[in-house]
């Protein structure tokens, strides 16, 4: 006898088999679209659903952008009411253990996971997960070129300590300054990090990517606060901006999900499988996230992993108070 092919959103959500994509596209055709809502900012979700319904014709996708915490309260209220809408979400990582606990997500698999870290998974049970990164940014030490000499241009954490380097970095108020501490923490120990309050850190009251546009402007010389995403955009726009990873690089990622009571079952899992593939991580790559998937030279630090919320404010509170007993305030 034939094998029975799955038809409910759990039986489609841990199905892999090679008829897969084939399956759940007749499925969405028929459906007629899929709901996504994501935290993706600028043109990259408008150009995720661009190529998305190019390349599965007949299955439109109704989008819903808003911030990870505008998205968990929007999810919430839905639940309550009983108004399933979502099929699928796309989202960075704070809302994600409310969104759990709340049971809004269901648990799935996909074949273009094979060969992600595990870090970049959460895991659920038979094999299955509740979510894996689909975009990632990364956390690194950027400088003006025309401003910091080539021989103050740190190549690791030991580099920062560098005299030349004294009174010429920055950091920013928002949430990247706190994550490079504990990197440091992590390889080099708190100690290492006291040692740091010699350089005369300046500090300032904006987020990473104003700090960036303070460095491409040569106003500040060099932070340790700098997305590589930014970093890359200023380049291309002609700022002489370098980004440089240190020892360990944090990792802020948006996840790919499943929502628990998808009404376009089919849909919902195409458009997850999607931002998987190397379609969607395309569209991603081009609007210069990274993949979980790429090594890209550098050991990454994915320092939400293995923890609760709680457990995870507990953390930054402790970094930001190291970080605020080394800086120089006021600028």
């Amino acid at each position: 006898g034939q094998t029975k092919k799955p038809t409910s959103l759990a039986e489609l959500a841990a199905y892999v088999g090679a008829d897969r994509e084939q399956l759940l596209l007749a499925g969405a055709k028929s459906e007629g679209k899929v709901v996504w809502y994501t935290s993706l900012a600028g043109g990259s979700y408008k150009a995720i659903v661009e190529v998305f319904e190019a390349k599965y014709p007949g299955v439109k996708v109704e989008v819903y952008r808003a911030g990870g915490a505008d998205l968990t309260v929007r999810l919430s209220e839905e639940a309550k009411a009983r108004r399933y809408l979502a099929d699928a979400l796309e989202t960075t990582e704070e809302p994600l253990a409310a969104l759990l606990e709340a049971v809004i997500i269901a648990p799935f698999n996909s074949p273009y996971l094979r060969n992600y870290p595990e870090q970049a998974l959460k895991r659920a049970d038979k094999g299955l997960i509740y979510w894996a990164n689909a975009r990632e940014s990364y956390v690194g030490f950027a400088y003006n070129k025309t401003k910091l000499p080539a021989s103050a241009v740190p190549k690791n954490f030991d580099g920062l300590l560098n005299p030349e380097l004294k009174g010429r970095m920055a950091f920013g108020s928002g949430g990247t300054a706190p994550e490079i501490i504990g990197a440091m923490v992590k390889t080099k120990g708190e100690a290492f990090v006291k040692k740091l309050k010699a350089q005369e850190i300046r500090l300032f009251s904006m987020g990473s990517s104003a700090v960036r546009d303070q460095i491409a402007g040569g106003e500040i010389e060099a932070a340790q606060v700098i997305f590589r995403t930014h970093a890359i955009e200023a380049a291309e726009k002609g700022a002489p901006i370098e980004w440089l990873p240190m020892d360990l690089v944090p990792v802020h990622a948006g996840s790919a999900i499943l929502a628990a009571r998808a009404p376009h079952p089919h849909a919902a899992l195409l458009m997850v499988d999607f931002l998987f593939s190397a379609d969607g991580q395309g569209v991603l790559e081009k609007f210069k996230y990274g993949s979980a998937a790429k090594d890209y030279g550098f050991k990454r630090w994915y320092f939400t992993a293995g923890l609760n919320a709680d457990q995870l404010e507990r953390q930054v509170t402790y970094w930001e108070k190291l970080m605020q007993g080394i800086v120089k305030k006021g600028g």
